[in-house]
């Protein structure tokens, strides 16, 4: 069986910078330790798999499918970036004609829809509750050394940490912070953790972004992923809820070719349990592959040499 495999670069406009994801087309039921084998040789921090659900379903017909997000180490209960390159290779390359596609989950069924040149994804929306200092000292003084920490959470659902820095603190020095991630695993052995977001507060004024983000998962084999839709399921509850803004500018850290501390917008919208965030991204390359996990060929996607091509919005994404 041959396996296309698409790489798509999330959260920008130019191939090879963003947040890539590699996302596999499966015509068939395939063996599941082969899922995580072929994750693993991707590489990177998420490859998706999409699947049809009943015989006679069709990638370019059919609006229903399930999804599966495995990291090189594990597979997750969700992933954002790797749901919009998903709907990204249906709705762009596979030229689905449905307005609106359902991905069903392990977190349940999420839409991905066309709003004229744009994509807009639906995401869960988790709570993240309180959390005792001495239960993840360690794990913070890891992160972060002796800086003042203003505000710890857990989301018991995603199974991530929230670690609010001082206000005290700027983008700079979040950007700025050196992380060693590995770290964490011998600070973090309960199991109790998947996930560590490290997030300040943005501009007071009212202008700007209102809160800036990175998030480390080297529990699942991702030391850090420059932005991740997850995280901010988790990061819009608790900025909403502290700001009192339903309607917010966050600012992951992306990466490309440009500088690693280059970051990119995600407006977040969000009401009772769904987030909206608004990102970019830019089908890079496909391939195939057979059950042995051996490349069959390597070809620029169509429109991928061209700016105006492949550039996506959501989680809204746009023109292709």
């Amino acid at each position: 069986m041959q396996i296309p495999i698409f790489t798509v670069d999330a959260f920008t406009n130019r191939p090879f910078s963003g947040n890539p994801a590699a996302v596999c087309l499966l015509e068939n039921d395939l063996d599941e330790d082969l899922h995580q084998k072929i994750a693993a040789e991707m590489n990177l921090s998420e490859t998706a798999f999409i699947r049809k659900l009943k015989p006679g379903d069709d990638f370019t017909k059919s609006s229903c499918f399930g999804l599966r997000w495995f990291t090189p180490a594990s597979e997750v209960p969700l992933c954002g970036h790797a749901t919009l390159a998903s709907a990204a290779v249906l709705f762009h390359v596979q030229k689905n004609t449905n307005s609106v596609l359902t991905f069903v989950t392990l977190s349940g069924e999420l839409k991905a829809r066309q709003v004229k040149d744009h994509i807009v994804l639906d995401l869960p929306l988790y709570t993240a509750y309180p959390q005792e200092l001495k239960e993840v000292e360690e794990l913070i003084k890891a992160a972060v050394g002796d800086m003042s920490v203003q505000d710890i959470r857990y989301s018991p659902d995603t199974k991530k940490l929230l670690v609010r820095l001082s206000d005290t603190y700027d983008r700079c020095v979040l950007e700025n912070l050196k992380v060693n991630a590995q770290h964490f695993l011998s600070a973090e052995k309960t199991g109790k953790l998947k996930g560590l977001i490290l997030t300040v507060k943005g501009n007071s004024s009212g202008k700007g972004h209102d809160f800036y983000s990175r998030y480390f998962a080297p529990w699942v084999g991702v030391l850090e992923d420059p932005v991740t839709g997850s995280a901010h399921a988790v990061l819009s509850s608790y900025w909403s809820e502290q700001l009192g803004k339903k309607e917010m500018l966050g600012n992951p850290r992306a990466w490309g070719k440009e500088a690693k501390r280059s970051c990119y917008h995600v407006p977040v919208l969000w009401e009772e349990r769904w987030v909206t965030p608004c990102f970019s991204c830019f089908c890079c390359f496909a391939r195939e592959q057979n059950e042995r996990s051996s490349t069959k060929y390597t070809h620029p996607l169509p429109g991928s040499t061209g700016g105006d091509r492949g550039q996506f919005c959501t989680q809204t994404f746009g023109h292709i």
